[in-house]
């Protein structure tokens, strides 16, 4: 079993039976909707799907602060070394980093990836997503920031998700209908919706998606943030 709690927008800590924590994207200090009071007071590992500042803006100081690893994409992970992060582990698409508490396996994302870097915009290599697999409990999926692809089915056919972290905000990633088709070709029972109600452009909604998958078996989980859920 695993303890997953959302941080607002693409943030989600996720705390496995070992008692390792692994944070994805983690954006906190200027997230509006990250949820007040909360302490990250344990991190093992940072998953980074890519550079954008609302996923990568807080990855520095808590990389540091914790010694934690932080695995994403090469080019991004050269980044974190010139700016002093001691354990980025570059990957790129279709390898997996085995952690012992879990495994994380890189996969496609239709996406963007530059860094802001001053007044420079750095080519951060390719966006991702990742497949999630703990020594118990269900695998999930991690879609970033993305479109639907076709290839979501080939993840369904080699990892067999059972729950995956959507976007659903629309402007910047896919919206509910797009995320509704996501969720049929990965076969998954329960989908998590992040990357939205943010900003103003993020008008995606759990509801809407609920409603777009309510025949097809797939419970959408809202979850409060903040507030630990079980991943089972």
């Amino acid at each position: 079993m695993t303890e997953i709690t959302w941080l607002g927008h693409a943030t989600f800590q996720l705390r496995f039976d070992s008692g390792n924590v692994l944070l994805i994207d983690p954006w906190v200090e200027s997230n509006p909707a990250y949820p007040k009071g909360h302490k990250i007071e344990k991190v093992d590992a940072i998953a980074l799907s890519h550079g954008h500042f609302d996923h990568i803006s807080d990855v520095i100081p808590l990389a540091k602060k914790f010694n934690a690893k932080v695995l994403t994409m090469a080019e991004t992970a050269g980044w974190l070394e010139k700016k002093g992060v001691k354990n980025a582990v570059g990957m790129n698409k279709g390898g997996t980093a085995d952690l012992g508490f879990v495994k994380l396996t890189m996969t496609h994302a239709i996406h963007s990836n530059g860094i802001k870097d001053g007044d420079e915009m750095v080519y951060g290599g390719e966006p991702a997503g990742f497949v999630i697999t703990g020594s118990s409990g269900p695998v999930g999926y991690f879609a970033g920031d993305t479109d639907v692809f076709s290839e979501m089915a080939l993840i369904r056919e080699m990892y067999a998700p059972q729950i995956a972290i959507l976007p659903i905000g629309d402007h910047y990633t896919m919206g509910p209908m797009q995320a509704a088709f996501a969720a049929r070709l990965l076969g998954v029972k329960r989908v998590v919706p992040m990357h939205f109600g943010t900003f103003p452009a993020l008008t995606g909604r759990p509801e809407a998606l609920a409603e777009m998958v309510k025949g097809d078996g797939i419970e959408v989980w809202t979850l409060e943030p903040g507030k630990p859920f079980e991943w089972k």
